[in-house]
């Protein structure tokens, strides 16, 4: 019996309370999204990154639609009896209430948990000011509140990956959006196993989530949950694999005339036996 959406949000809640680490990765499609499930994992989040890439849009410069957004993460969620996590970048919004507003529309869609990021989108001022920043959470956690089920709020710092390298004040955001009510905190862009133990007790009893598979550092399950992390999530990292071995493949066709890469594939029926 397929879980309703109620179910699926009991269910990520408990992923989040019970002890022990899980990894969340990040399909770009419903197709991905059924492979991923298939090989046993418990939870998917979307990608902002990988969804931008199918579509021919670059990522990170508002032109991907909340409505694009949206329509991922529908298609995502029916493909999966698993709980689904949204990446609503920034609310599609500078304002609080395209983010609450976000949050709405994203629960309509079928998930049960989404990231709001502190991130303008802007090259000249990348991060909005703590106060509004703040406000925008605050905003996206009555929306919440305001579902008949347990939706799982993330609140991103994205000082680090924005070129703004303050630790204090991203911990300074992490733990106001705590305070304000997010579930979960995220900072992405952590280089350090110290920095990492710093924003988990920072936030603590709260659950971070931390990413891998960027370049830097890299650290493996077991050592991120002796630091404390509760969820580990991949970010763009999986739809990049899978493109770079696209282009390496097509790029041995073009320069060598060669069809080598054909012998490290995954075979045909197996990827049909994971869509069955």
């Amino acid at each position: 019996m397929t879980p309703t959406q109620h179910q699926k949000a009991e269910t990520f809640k408990a992923l989040h309370t019970r002890s022990g680490i899980f990894a969340i990765p990040n399909p770009w499609d419903a197709g991905s999204a059924r492979m991923l499930a298939s090989l046993g994992f418990e939870a998917l989040a979307t990608t902002s990154a990988g969804l931008a890439y199918s579509l021919a849009k670059p990522d990170g410069e508002g032109v991907v639609t909340l409505q694009e957004a949206l329509a991922n993460s529908e298609a995502i969620s029916a493909a999966v009896s698993l709980p689904v996590s949204a990446d609503l970048e920034n609310g599609y919004s500078d304002d609080p209430g395209g983010c609450a507003q976000a949050i709405l529309l994203a629960a309509k869609a079928g998930v049960v948990g989404g990231s709001i990021e502190d991130a303008t989108g802007k090259a000249g001022s990348p991060i909005y000011p703590f106060e509004l920043s703040v406000e925008r959470i605050r905003a996206a956690v009555k929306a919440a509140g305001s579902l008949d089920f347990p939706f799982m709020l993330t609140a991103r710092a994205e000082n680090l990956i924005h070129g703004v390298i303050e630790l204090k004040d991203t911990i300074k955001r992490l733990e106001a959006y705590a305070e304000a009510g997010a579930d979960v905190l995220f900072a992405p862009g952590l280089k350090s196993a110290e920095d990492i133990a710093a924003v988990v007790k920072a936030v603590s009893p709260k659950p971070v989530n931390v990413v891998m598979g960027l370049s830097g550092p890299s650290f493996s399950l077991n050592q991120l949950e002796d630091l404390g992390v509760k969820r580990v999530s991949l970010g763009s990292s999986l739809a990049r694999a899978a493109y770079g071995a696209f282009i390496n493949a097509a790029s041995e066709i073009k320069n060598t005339g060669t069809f080598d890469f054909a012998n490290g594939i995954i075979p045909y029926g197996d990827l049909n036996k994971m869509l069955k």
